[in-house]
């Protein structure tokens, strides 16, 4: 075993290696293609944040709420320029960059504060979003285009207005979205359900790491096969 050997690509990646690499992300694809992208749960401080909502649905706040960061993120930055400044929307950008329109900065808003609101938008920004995993574990809505990259999360498994509310690639259905689950709380809080439950299986402390080697014994015994 001390003498097994393996390819590591650092960060995020989007882009899927020539030979088997273990990553912690990789493009969704819809065959075996990213098949060379090994996933680990990797950084999982960052990214495998749950949390306790103890505020339900009805008496959250009929708004969506999105701070991030924008530098070097087109779709994020779509997104402001389409949005920024409506009533229903709060949003802003937390990291301060020339290149980022001033008026947008804001300061830094706590998951606390975001779970006053129905509504938590996930953008993906260099690869996946870092904030789907703990909306999922919340009592708001995930509201988000289809993603294009997954990590250990598997996000390419989620289904649309089954786990999360899916918005079009351009954002353009995102008031109409807002507003049928306003209006449709239970609808609402069975898609909160299911994204809970969806969340239990990464709790199991034990059975992650044990998959987790599963996963490095199978990349190891395919690259000695």
């Amino acid at each position: 075993m001390e003498h097994n050997q393996f390819s590591f690509i650092f960060g995020d990646v989007t882009h899927i290696p020539t030979s088997p690499s273990i990553v912690k992300s990789r493009p969704i694809t819809n065959d075996n293609s990213n098949r060379n992208s090994v996933l680990l749960n990797l950084g999982k401080r960052r990214h495998f944040v749950f949390i306790e909502d103890k505020i339900p649905f009805r008496k959250k706040e009929n708004k969506i709420i999105f701070y991030a960061a924008m530098e070097g993120m087109p779709r994020r930055v779509e997104f402001m320029k389409k949005y920024f400044g409506h009533p229903e929307i709060l949003c802003g950008n937390i990291t301060d960059h020339s290149s980022i329109p001033k008026e947008w900065l804001a300061k830094k808003i706590s998951i606390a504060e975001h779970l006053q609101y129905k509504f938590i938008l996930s953008l993906e920004g260099n690869d996946v979003a870092t904030n789907l995993k703990w909306i999922m574990s919340s009592n708001s809505l995930a509201v988000m285009p289809r993603p294009k990259y997954e990590t250990w999360f598997m996000e390419g498994r989620l289904v649309p207005d089954f786990h999360y509310v899916e918005i079009k690639d351009d954002f353009s259905d995102l008031i109409e979205r807002m507003n049928y689950f306003i209006e449709n709380p239970a609808k609402a809080e069975q898609i909160i359900k299911n994204a809970n439950e969806y969340i239990s299986q990464f709790q199991n402390k034990k059975r992650e790491k044990i998959i987790s080697l599963m996963v490095l014994q199978k990349y190891f015994d395919s690259q000695c096969g």
